[in-house]
């Protein structure tokens, strides 16, 4: 299954309680698309959220984030995992 990072640039910031509560709702959502939301990384000071993510596709991850809570990212890259 492909890996994919996604970066999500918030304008009016962001915290990392919402951040938690926007990723549970991606666990929720995730299984009727073959999405696996595995990881995420917040930074509060410049408005960032980077999520981990396998998906059949960019579309499908993107897609999870639109119906479980809106926030869609700004960018997506399929990406390969290092040691």
């Amino acid at each position: 299954m492909p890996l994919y990072m996604d970066i999500h640039n918030i304008i009016a910031g962001v915290s990392a309680e919402d951040v938690a509560k926007a990723h549970a709702a991606d666990l929720q959502t995730e299984a009727g698309y073959e999405v696996r939301y595995l990881r995420y990384w917040v930074n509060e000071p410049l408005g960032k959220v980077f999520c981990l993510v396998e998906a059949p596709s960019a579309a499908a991850a993107s897609t999870v984030h639109r119906e479980a809570h809106g926030l869609v990212a700004d960018e997506i890259f399929q990406v390969q995992e290092g040691v």
